[in-house]
């Protein structure tokens, strides 16, 4: 079974939002999941505990970095493969 997780990662209060995302989508590439980068949110899929184990990395290294977000997490059902 397979998760997908649409993500949508809006950095508030910075002059530089790109960097922050192109840093959120670094981290993504870090784990066993399949990233679909598009215009306004990044979709992952993947093993359910990888893909909650990844929003919960994003939602703490901004967390601990002081950031000020909004960070959306749409979860769609699960798949079979």
């Amino acid at each position: 079974m397979k998760t997908i997780a649409q993500l949508t990662y809006i950095p508030l209060y910075t002059d530089h939002p790109k960097e922050q995302v192109q840093d959120l989508l670094e981290m993504a590439a870090q784990h066993d999941v399949e990233v679909d980068v598009n215009y306004l949110s990044t979709s992952v899929k993947g093993d359910p505990d990888v893909v909650f184990e990844l929003i919960r990395e994003i939602y703490d290294t901004m967390a601990i970095e002081k950031e000020t977000f909004r960070f959306h997490v749409e979860l769609l059902s699960p798949v079979e493969e």
